[in-house]
Parts: C-alpha cells; sequence; structure tokens
C-alpha cells in the first residue's frame, strides 16, 4: 500500500485508479439540487448541463466517495464545485440517501449505466439555499419545476439513468403529483 499525496487526499495515479475502477465497484453520491418553500415544499430543480461522450446532456450532482471521506462531506464538496462556493447546501448531519442506485458498464443489468465502471451511487435530495453558477465541467443550470423536470422530454436528455433517481428522488419527497 502506498502513501496518498497530500496535495491529493484521496487521489490515486491516473493509471491506478483506472485499473481500480475497471475491477471494483465505486462509491459515489448523487444529488437532485432542489429550492424549497418556507413550508418544505420543492418549487424547482437545479439540472445541470454536461457534455457527456460528445453529447450535451443534462445531468444531477454527482461524483465520487474519496477514501476516508465522509458521505455528508463528499455531498458538500461535489455540490459546491458543480454549484459553486456559495451554493449553502442544507446537508443534515447524518444524512439519509432516499436510494442506492447500482451502475454497471453493462448496459440492461439496471437502470443505471455508466460505461466507465461498476458504481454503488447513494442519493440525496439536497436542499440549496445560496446563490448557484455552474461550476467544472458543467456548461449551465437550469432551474425547472419538478413537473418540468420530471418530464419526457427533460428525461430524455438525461444520460445513465439519472432521470430515473430524478423522478424516485423527487417523489420522495412528494414533489410530484
Amino acid at each position: 500500500m502506498h502513501e496518498l499525496p497530500p496535495e491529493r487526499p484521496g487521489r490515486l495515479p491516473e493509471g491506478e485508479f483506472e485499473y481500480i475502477r475497471g475491477t471494483l465497484p465505486l462509491v459515489y453520491i448523487d444529488a437532485v439540487p432542489v429550492r424549497v418553500d418556507n413550508h418544505g415544499e420543492v418549487t424547482s430543480v437545479g439540472l445541470l448541463l454536461r457534455e457527456v461522450d460528445g453529447a450535451i446532456t443534462r445531468a444531477l450532482v454527482s461524483g465520487r466517495v474519496y477514501y476516508q471521506e465522509r458521505v455528508r462531506d463528499a455531498l458538500v464538496r461535489h455540490i459546491e464545485k458543480d454549484l459553486g462556493p456559495v451554493a449553502l447546501p442544507r446537508v443534515p448531519t447524518s444524512p439519509q440517501p432516499f436510494t442506492v442506485a447500482e451502475y454497471f458498464p453493462t448496459k440492461g443489468v439496471s437502470k443505471f449505466f455508466d460505461s466507465r465502471q461498476h458504481a454503488v451511487s447513494l442519493a440525496f435530495v439536497v436542499p440549496i439555499d445560496g446563490d448557484c453558477s455552474p461550476s467544472q465541467n458543467a456548461l449551465d443550470l437550469a432551474w425547472l419545476t419538478p413537473e418540468e423536470a420530471a418530464s419526457t422530454e427533460i428525461g430524455a436528455e438525461m444520460h445513465g439513468g439519472q432521470d430515473v433517481l430524478l423522478r424516485q428522488g423527487l417523489a420522495s419527497v412528494g414533489a410530484l403529483h
């Protein structure tokens, strides 16, 4: 076992990561960013616009949990990475996922597909209170009503089954009628 470089905690050299990614399931988070009103009702859903495999797609906040990183910390890190440093996510001290999604590199094994790897993703609905601006590899961020976000048109623009997660997440907080 080698020591991790201090400037990249939880990160492996690229060749080693690709080997591990091809041989072991990895833990990820998926987050459905939402705005809520004073009564806790979801008023809008934030979807990122990204380039995935040469196509422009809509996406949830998503990313890997690093070695020795708490799930809560991974959620905050990925939300801040994708939505900006002043997104102000409301992540509970001990977050509970609304579901667990298994992404497979082979289509048809589950509803979730990722050509790069087998990933086990904990999925959360996270209220966002601050100002958001897409960052990192996100091209844009759109806030849609729950009905718009769960529509078949928007679902067709999502990749790898994230449309299924989006609808499950909205249903778990009573945002789909």
